[in-house]
């Protein structure tokens, strides 16, 4: 004689417990996916400082690709967030800073009279402050007026702020390693007025 076994029935979840569950699942994947995003793709970086006027103002923000150099190569003309790594007394400190990239790997440069010479062509820089270039003093008009022929190392880059005569950049503290390029800036998100490309 065969004993038959009844199946048991599971206990029913009440509507809103399982409406609440649903959401909770919901709302637990959404900001796990925002996190990756933010981590592994995409950014957004405050503006402090007005080094890339007039490209950029202190209080704009911007969205970063930060795979972008994954899938190609920096160009020249690029603007760049990167980590600025300094040591003061045996304390180290991280600064994202935002500078446009004028020089590569390989090339060389110089600076006469404020202009930038990038393997003996000078440079034409659209985006530079028209105001600013009509500065008759040099330091005025770019902070350093002459820099002697350098060449840019493997796997690192030159970057200056669009604001010459307001920027901390490469002319202060050299080439900056590749490694440390947090990625591509490539849009103004923030104010509304000014959303655009990079």
């Amino acid at each position: 004689m065969t004993e038959q076994t009844t199946p048991t029935e599971l206990p029913e979840i009440h509507p809103i417990t399982k409406a609440l569950r649903d959401w909770f699942l919901v709302v637990v994947l959404a900001l796990g996916a925002a996190l990756l995003v933010r981590v592994y793709v995409l950014q957004q970086f405050y503006i402090s400082g007005p080094s890339m006027e007039t490209t950029l103002f202190g209080n704009n923000r911007v969205l970063v690709n930060k795979l972008s150099y994954r899938l190609h190569a920096i160009h020249r003309g690029d603007v760049v967030v990167f980590d600025r790594v300094t040591t003061s007394d045996g304390t180290v400190s991280h600064d994202d800073l935002i500078k446009r990239v004028i020089a590569l790997p390989g090339d060389t440069i110089e600076i006469k009279n404020c202009i930038v010479i990038i393997n003996t062509k000078p440079q034409v820089e659209a985006y530079l402050d028209k105001d600013v270039l009509d500065f008759t003093d040099p330091v005025n008009r770019c902070r350093v007026a002459n820099m002697p022929a350098q060449t840019i190392p493997k796997k690192k880059i030159f970057v200056m702020g669009d604001n010459r005569p307001e920027s901390f950049d490469s002319r202060s503290f050299g080439p900056i390693s590749e490694s440390l390029i947090v990625g591509k800036a490539f849009a103004i998100v923030w104010p509304f007025n000014r959303i655009s490309t990079l």
